[in-house]
């Protein structure tokens, strides 16, 4: 089976002016997505909407790696875009415009579950950047004393930690759950609020976050 996630992720965020929104998302849909998918290494795609935190509208990208992006075939539909596109891409109608490009950093590889995964129902997407000096102990606490913890959440599904080829904030992570009442149960919160020793000693207090993270989106396409 060909696999649906890889060591690359593209994420577009942006907000849309309410007169366009209903445009936006039937080209978005109808065109864009599908456009995306038909590139050799783009491996699957959704679109989520914010429930808390943003900017509202997020395109996810599964990547087989983030050379995908460079290739020709990518390059073409920048160079030249439909008309549709050059009416409606979040680039020109779209404020809070965001487009990152990573690499995955954790896991160290993808297990063949994970290959083979859809896109979750539910992600919490958070964006941060700590001070460089601090970058090998924030990957180490963030990978060993904090993630492996996510695992006794009823709901979570998993999750995935990348670097920023282009764009920033450095990092980012996505958390996928099955549901939005993951995100709101007590055991999702005392996970939050944990104490783990490097994490709240040295790192927390050091973190920054974008604006608008962490956000919780809802998967709107596909249904």
């Amino acid at each position: 089976m060909s696999a649906k996630k890889g060591d690359g992720l593209l994420m577009v965020y942006c907000e849309v002016p309410a007169p366009h929104e209903e445009e936006f998302n039937a080209w978005y849909n109808d065109e864009h997505i599908p456009e995306r998918l038909a590139i050799p290494g783009v491996l699957n795609a959704a679109r989520y909407q914010a429930v808390a935190g943003g900017p509202t509208y997020l395109a996810c990208y599964e990547l087989a790696s983030s050379d995908t992006w460079y290739t020709d075939a990518w390059q073409k539909w920048l160079k030249t875009p439909t008309p549709w596109s050059r009416r409606m891409s979040p680039s020109v109608i779209g404020t809070a415009y965001i487009r990152n490009l990573y690499r995955r950093i954790y896991p160290a590889d993808v297990p063949a579950e994970t290959a083979q995964a859809e896109m979750a129902p539910v992600i919490l997407v958070g964006r941060m950047s700590v001070p460089a000096e601090l970058d090998a102990k924030f990957n180490e606490a963030y990978n060993n004393e904090r993630l492996p913890l996510c695992g006794r959440i009823p709901g979570y599904i998993r999750a995935r930690r990348f670097e920023a080829v282009m764009g920033a904030p450095k990092y980012t992570t996505v958390h996928e759950m099955t549901a939005l009442e993951v995100w709101k149960s007590q055991a999702w919160d005392e996970w939050r609020t944990s104490v783990t020793p490097v994490w709240n000693s040295e790192i927390r207090q050091n973190m920054v976050h974008e604006a608008g993270s962490p956000g919780v989106f809802r998967r709107i396409f596909p249904e």
